[in-house]
């Protein structure tokens, strides 16, 4: 089941539309990626479903149902621009912004206990913000933005400020919100952390989707046919196109490309034929490329339409 759907959104700025017939639908407990170079719209698009602006044509409906004000109850949001007051104290501004969110005191000094010990920053309880490492802070935040519990979370490049340690606690903690219930729109820069978490995503360009669908099937889809293969000895001469080829310690390492109709056990056994094979696995592009790659496809078409 969809938790959310996003129907031919449109949304009109002053000289600029922001968001062009946009739709994208987000499955229950799953982590999706937002993705989009900086002005495509995503943070337009985000606003509508937090309920700060409104689309001017199109609907989002939260759990079946169109989404309305009251429904922000029920989502959690963690925006790119940190939004924590400087002058309170750490523990004071985290249970003011979970009875914000509907929670009791007494709940929500539970929860808030229960989130400072995990992440072991008691001490920090009577500390004011501005005392606080961009790292720190991020961590509050990440915290108030989670405590209520919310179906979905909507994390903004999450990760800022954050050392590797940190980024890998927030990774891991995000795949255990998602396996304990929520469903979770990620947006960032970062295609490496979209390959780790998401699994399906939409990039938007110049306002639209242009691209949209599972991880893995984008990734295969962009195959180029080209194969790391670790041999105990080369394959010069053999009948294959081999991009590179080189040795060390003792193995071959090669990069060879089969032909489009060629199946992949077949070259496998073709290769099997004249060396013993230690590693082989296909090359399939990364989020990264794919990325800039349709990005700049975007820009292209666009630019020929004009």
């Amino acid at each position: 089941m969809n938790l959310l759907e996003v129907e031919n959104v449109v949304k009109q700025f002053v000289g600029h539309r922001a968001l062009d017939g946009v739709s994208l639908t987000v499955p229950e407990n799953t982590v999706y990626g937002l993705l989009g170079p900086n002005g495509a719209g995503k943070t337009t698009l985000i606003r509508i479903i937090n309920c700060i602006t409104a689309p001017d044509s199109g609907e989002v409906r939260l759990n079946g149902k169109r989404l309305s004000s009251a429904d922000v109850q029920h989502i959690g949001y963690l925006p790119e621009e940190r939004g924590l007051y400087k002058k309170m104290k750490v523990g004071e501004q985290a249970l003011y912004l979970a009875q914000l969110k509907g929670m009791t005191k007494s709940d929500a000094l539970k929860a808030l206990k229960y989130w400072f010990e995990k992440f072991e920053i008691q001490a920090w309880w009577f500390k004011k913000v501005e005392e606080l490492s961009k790292g720190m802070a991020q961590k509050v935040q990440f915290i108030t933005t989670i405590l209520h519990e919310p179906k979905l979370l909507i994390f903004d490049e999450p990760f800022s400020g954050f050392d590797p340690v940190n980024v890998d606690l927030m990774k891991r903690e995000i795949l255990n919100l998602r396996d304990n219930g929520a469903t979770i729109i990620f947006s960032t820069h970062n295609m490496e952390s979209v390959e780790e978490l998401c699994e399906n995503i939409s990039l938007v360009n110049q306002s639209r989707i242009v691209l949209q669908g599972n991880v893995a099937e984008i990734r295969a889809s962009h195959a180029t046919n080209t194969f790391r293969v670790d041999s105990a000895s080369p394959f010069a001469d053999n009948g294959f196109e081999i991009i590179s080829q080189q040795q060390k310690n003792g193995i071959v390492e090669s990069v060879i490309k089969k032909q489009a109709a060629q199946s992949n056990n077949n070259l496998l056994n073709e290769l099997m034929k004249y060396s013993e094979i230690l590693s082989f696995k296909e090359l399939l592009p990364s989020m990264n490329d794919i990325f800039i790659e349709t990005v700049k496809n975007t820009k292209v078409a666009s630019s020929n339409n004009e």
